[in-house]
């Protein structure tokens, strides 16, 4: 084979391997802030209570993406304001992706039925409040990607730990992102609304 079809070959090949390169990169997850497993985390099968009684589970998070924030009713700050936010959230997005927002309550002793019915209201009532005993609910947080801890005080009043993070299951019922909060000096850390709606469709649009 002379030079010049050695070189020829060469060519061939060269751009092949950078159209093969394109192709790979045009599949690839943009770039985000956000969490995301390219494996979604499968979750276990759980059994709680939402807002009116009723049970859910995972079949409940399966057939449409889903938005699950930790906290608690008695929360003086964080939870109301990443409700707020996450109502401006849902609004922006549940025409063009089917959504669903958990407010999944940590505090099952003062979060009963009737208290959470009546503060996921204020919010959206299409909105789920979902609660269980601790046993059912440590599980569920963990494979979240999540945490909080609660004291033992006999005390009325009594604050919970719990991530501000917001985790995204998708609808296979899995975990398949985590959004973090801002943490600003001399602010409580919150989500940014506008940036997880930006990403919210660029890791759905990416893996659905």
């Amino acid at each position: 084979m002379n030079s010049l079809a050695v070189r020829c070959g060469r060519g061939i090949w060269g751009a092949l391997s950078l159209l093969l390169l394109a192709a790979c990169s045009d599949n690839s997850m943009p770039e985000v802030e956000a969490l995301v497993y390219e494996q979604a985390k499968s979750l276990s099968d759980f059994t709680l209570q939402d807002q009116n009684a009723q049970p859910v589970n995972k079949q409940t998070l399966q057939g449409q993406w889903n938005l699950v924030f930790l906290g608690y009713t008695s929360c003086p700050d964080i939870c109301p304001l990443t409700l707020a936010k996450l109502k401006s959230v849902y609004n922006a997005l549940h025409d063009e992706y089917p959504l669903q927002i958990w407010f999944l309550a940590v505090d099952p002793k003062r979060d009963t039925t009737a208290k959470r019915k009546a503060y996921i209201d204020y919010f959206n009532p299409d909105f789920l409040a979902v609660s269980g005993e601790h046993k059912d609910l440590f599980p569920l947080v963990r494979e979240l990607g999540l945490i909080y801890a609660i004291s033992d005080s006999d005390e009325p009043e009594y604050a919970v730990d719990h991530s501000a993070s917001i985790a995204m299951v998708d609808p296979q019922g899995a975990v398949r992102a985590i959004f973090k909060p801002e943490f600003k000096q001399g602010s409580v850390p919150l989500i940014n609304a506008k940036l997880l709606i930006t990403e919210f469709k660029l890791i759905a649009d990416h893996y659905k």
